[in-house]
């Protein structure tokens, strides 16, 4: 009987070994296993730390937050309406169009003059007026100074009378508006040309040195600024 109750302590204290035997690896197992997870677990905190919890990353956190925060001083740029694009005139918002051709063109100066010029020898009855007179004159050989308006329309009436003047050696310049070449002319209606005389076509000239003065002046200019061919 002694011998088969110490058979069976044995088997039970053999078994008992090798249950240990077997617990003592995964024992071992799990105590080197923890280190390396508890390394990676302080690493992981560090990396989270370094991004959310440091002293650098928690000022430029409260510097962005700042300045998000702050309103801006610095002035909203204005953009200036673009302004409407008008027609250029000349002389006046009242004459919007002067032909291309129309040169010499008098300047605000000199269309005074010359206008002031025609009124005189219109009084006087110096003067041929309209294309057909003008022209009738010049072949002529009548002398004087030929005036013409840069706003006919359609421009052909006038384009025979620069050739023709050039021709004869009678200088001519044009003012900007027919309306009032024809008031200078002592005409209601418009006038698309004058020819200015120094001297009547009949009869003897009065004595007007008034008149002398200012058509030797105009004449003079005009002639100064005749085109260069």
């Amino acid at each position: 009987m002694a011998s088969a109750e110490e058979k069976k302590a044995k088997k039970k204290r053999k078994s008992e070994a090798a249950a240990t035997a077997v617990a003592e690896p995964v024992v071992e197992a799990a105590e080197v296993a923890t280190p390396k997870s508890e390394k990676r677990k302080k690493k992981k905190q560090k990396t989270e730390g370094a991004t959310d919890d440091t002293p650098a990353a928690e000022a430029v956190a409260v510097a962005v937050t700042e300045k998000v925060a702050e309103p801006s001083t610095a002035p909203a740029t204005v953009t200036a309406p673009v302004p409407a694009v008008k027609p250029i005139s000349l002389f006046s918002s009242e004459q919007p169009y002067v032909s291309i051709i129309a040169v010499p063109l008098a300047d605000e100066k000199l269309r005074k003059k010359v206008l002031k010029l025609a009124k005189k020898a219109a009084k006087k009855k110096q003067i041929k007026r309209g294309v057909k007179e003008v022209i009738k004159a010049v072949r002529k050989k009548q002398k004087g100074l030929c005036v013409i308006a840069g706003d006919i329309s359609p421009v052909d009436v006038i384009t025979p009378l620069p050739v023709l003047c050039e021709d004869n050696g009678i200088p001519y310049i044009y003012v900007p508006s027919k309306e009032e070449l024809g008031a200078a002319g002592l005409t209601k209606r418009p006038t698309s040309c004058m020819l200015v005389m120094p001297k009547p076509v009949k009869g003897a000239a009065e004595a007007d040195e008034e008149f002398d003065t200012l058509y030797e002046t105009v004449f003079t200019k005009v002639k100064s600024v005749q085109p260069a061919f």
